[in-house]
């Protein structure tokens, strides 16, 4: 199988060209990415030097640069995205370009040469949740200008499925965490903080739930909606995993050997969800359920970056 992936040098992008050589070491992979600020070739080291894998720097707002990135692949893997909420906030025109825009390109791509897309969305363009948790058949209710992106990319995807019958499957999950994952994420953020002797910023009371999934387990998510999920459908990938904010900076502290006083309280984020839950009922039909427990994969990225502080370092002096 030959795969165009989109944003492979990013956290989520990275994780999965790894696992899925891993899972198909006769496979082909084409990697298009930008390299903005989160992207970085050092994430794939493993396979740089793979026959069977290709790297190209571009966007995916260039139609040339699709074209040619598209080139005898038989389906394309849409990662890349602007994904930060907080840069949504001060700066909300470039996610409309990557986001939206972006997929577009991709999408007419894909519909002139008949290619097979999976749509890469998240669970934030649900909305927040009191009680209960979203199917994908409830309400989009995006609260920020990246999880509206995101919500207008996977709504354009799905028309392409309707209107010409494209091959188009789209995948939301919960938070992911893991290795490589920038430092301005929640984990990556606080772990690489305590490290540096800092102080953890959590945002108003902490009580704001998220699900959280390990990148690995995410991964195998999407080549099971690649093996046996049906077109034109959506499915939801969680890990099971709800906890506060609180809980997550809680269980950091813990095995960094650090007390509450490195814990800052900061002004809420504007328009912050409360709680996020999905219904994966969908995806465990295709056989997926998640492998990784969350405190052996939360210790496991804690010891990533405690070992890999070449890596974050230059990050976050920049």
């Amino acid at each position: 199988m030959n795969l165009l992936v989109t944003g492979g040098a990013g956290f989520i992008g990275s994780n999965f060209i790894k696992h899925f050589f891993s899972v198909y070491p006769d496979s082909k992979i084409v990697n298009l990415d930008k390299l903005t600020y989160a992207g970085r070739l050092e994430n794939l080291k493993e396979v740089e030097n793979n026959k069977n894998y290709n790297f190209i720097k571009g966007d995916i707002c260039d139609k040339k640069i699709v074209e040619k990135a598209a080139k005898n692949v038989d389906l394309i893997i849409n990662f890349a995205a602007e994904s930060h909420v907080d840069r949504s906030i001060k700066s909300p025109e470039d996610f409309i370009k990557t986001d939206v825009f972006g997929t577009f390109v991709l999408l007419e791509e894909a519909r002139k040469n008949d290619l097979n897309l999976i749509q890469i969305s998240t669970d934030e363009v649900y909305g927040s949740i009191e009680n209960g948790l979203f199917h994908e058949d409830s309400p989009l209710m995006p609260s920020s200008p990246y999880s509206a992106s995101k919500a207008g990319a996977d709504r354009l995807a799905f028309s392409y499925f309707k209107t010409y019958g494209l091959n188009v499957k789209i995948t939301r999950s919960s938070n992911n965490f893991g290795p490589n994952q920038f430092p301005e994420k929640l984990i990556p953020l606080f772990i690489t903080n305590l490290l540096e002797g800092k102080k953890v910023p959590v945002y108003g009371t902490g009580k704001n739930i998220r699900d959280w999934i390990f990148v690995k387990d995410n991964c195998d998510a999407v080549i099971k909606v690649m093996e046996k999920g049906k077109k034109g459908e959506t499915y939801n990938i969680g890990g099971e995993n709800e906890k506060t904010n609180l809980e997550i900076t809680a269980f950091i502290l813990k095995e960094l050997v650090k007390g509450k006083d490195s814990i800052e309280f900061v002004k809420d984020r504007l328009g912050h969800d409360l709680r996020y839950a999905l219904d994966c009922t969908k995806i465990a039909e295709l056989g997926f359920k998640p492998e990784y427990s969350f405190e052996d994969s939360l210790n496991e990225t804690i010891s990533w970056y405690k070992n890999n502080s070449w890596w974050w370092k230059p990050l976050k002096k920049k």
